[in-house]
């Protein structure tokens, strides 16, 4: 039998200050992007930055909003989403990264140190397309 496996994993920073909220049911969930850059280059430095909307579900959510703040450095681990939803007679798609597992790496600044939360548990949550 063939399992796949979806895992992504980033380091990088937040783009802007994490937002929560809750479910009619009282779940908090709480979303935030963060960038991740890359640089390379032989002579003239190339750089290019990729922007991953994150979401996080209960503990993990209300952990996330408390501790993180625009800039600050953050390690990411999780598994890709793609959300689908019908508005006005057209299709639109959001794919983001559903946070299992993270790490504070330091502020905006790179102060601090590492700071490591539990894993996030494993739940399957709808919530509605925005």
């Amino acid at each position: 039998m063939s399992r796949g496996l979806n895992e992504v994993k980033i380091i990088g920073h937040l783009g802007k200050t994490p937002e929560m909220r809750y479910t009619p049911a009282g779940k908090a969930v709480t979303t935030f992007t963060v960038a991740v850059n890359e640089r390379w280059g032989d002579g003239e430095e190339q750089k290019h930055t990729e922007w991953f909307n994150c979401e996080a579900w209960g503990k993990s959510a209300e952990i996330l909003n408390q501790y993180l703040k625009k800039g600050s450095s953050v390690y990411i681990s999780g598994r890709q989403q793609t959300d689908k939803w019908e508005k006005d007679g057209s299709t639109h798609y959001k794919v983001k990264l559903v946070v299992k597992e993270f790490l504070f790496l330091g502020d905006a600044n790179g102060n601090g140190d590492a700071v490591e939360a539990e894993p996030a548990s494993e739940e399957s949550i709808e919530f509605g397309a925005e």
